[in-house]
C-alpha cells in the first residue's frame, strides 16, 4: 500500500546551494552588424597585449614585423612599372601562331615596353636577342603586325595595341645626375589617339580577336582535312602492298 505523501513524480535533482556555475558569455569582437563596417573604424592603438589576450580568450595572437610595400607596386604615390596584358589575347595567339618566332617576338616586345605601349626596338636588335636572322625577324613582325597587335610609329619604334598589352606606367630610379621619373599613361586616352588616327587600318584603330578565332577555326578544318588525307593514302598504300 503507497503512502500518499509519496509523490509518484520522478524526482528532479535541486541545483544546491552554490548552484551550477554558468558558462560566461565570450566576449564580441568590436565590429557592427555588417563586418564591413570595421573597415571605416579607426584603429584603436594596443598598449598591453596581456589585456588583448583576457579580452580575447582562446584566440592566438601572433607579432609581427611591419610589411614593406611590394617591390612590384612601389610606394603608393609612385609605383613602379606594371602591365596590363588581356589572358583572351595570350589564349587566342597560342593557338593560332603554329611557328615560335612571333610568339617570341611578342613576348620580347611586351617585355620591352614603355609607359603607354611604345616599343623602342629596331629590328637589328629584335634579331640579336632572339638569335635569329634580321629577315626573319621581319617576316614574324610584319605577320604581328598583320593582325593590329602592333603598328609601327616610326623607324625603330612600335606601339602596342592597348586591349592586348600595355604598359600602365613605369618608374625610372635617378641617377647622380637626374633625378628620378614616374611616367603614368592612361590606357584610355592612348585608344583615343589610336582610334582618331584614320591613316591607320581600321584593325589597328577598332582591333577585334574575332578574325583570329575565325582563322584559328579555319585553320584547324584544314588541318584536320590533311590528315584525314594522309590516312586514306596510308590505308592506299598498304592495301597495294597486300595485293603484291
Amino acid at each position: 500500500m503507497e503512502s500518499s505523501l509519496v509523490s509518484t513524480e520522478p524526482q528532479r535533482r535541486r541545483p544546491g546551494a552554490r548552484g551550477t556555475p554558468q558558462p560566461q558569455p565570450q566576449p564580441k569582437l568590436p565590429l557592427a552588424d555588417d563586418p564591413a563596417d570595421a573597415w571605416d573604424r579607426p584603429l584603436r592603438p594596443i598598449k598591453d597585449l596581456d589585456e588583448v589576450a583576457r579580452a580575447y580568450p582562446g584566440r592566438k595572437l601572433t607579432l609581427d614585423s611591419e610589411r614593406k610595400p611590394l617591390e612590384f607596386y612601389g610606394p603608393p604615390d609612385e609605383p613602379n612599372a606594371f602591365s596590363m596584358d588581356s589572358l583572351e589575347f595570350f589564349l587566342v595567339i597560342a593557338q593560332f601562331f603554329r611557328e615560335a618566332l612571333p610568339l617570341r617576338l611578342i613576348l620580347l616586345m611586351i617585355a620591352c615596353q614603355k609607359a603607354g605601349g611604345r616599343i623602342p626596338l629596331t629590328q637589328d636588335e629584335m634579331a640579336h636577342v632572339l638569335d635569329v636572322a634580321r629577315t626573319k625577324v621581319n617576316e614574324a613582325l610584319q605577320e604581328v603586325m598583320g593582325h593590329g597587335i602592333v603598328f609601327r610609329v616610326k623607324r625603330g619604334v612600335y606601339q602596342f595595341n592597348p586591349p592586348y598589352s600595355y604598359r600602365v606606367a613605369e618608374f625610372i630610379p635617378g641617377t647622380e645626375t637626374m633625378d628620378a621619373q614616374f611616367i603614368r599613361v592612361d590606357q584610355h586616352e592612348t585608344i583615343a589617339k589610336i582610334r582618331a588616327d584614320e591613316s591607320l587600318p581600321d584593325l589597328v584603330r577598332f582591333p577585334s580577336l574575332e578574325r583570329m578565332r575565325q582563322e584559328i577555326e579555319r585553320m584547324r578544318e584544314e588541318r584536320a582535312k590533311m590528315r584525314a588525307e594522309r590516312r586514306r593514302e596510308r590505308v592506299q598504300q598498304k592495301e597495294k602492298e597486300a595485293e603484291q
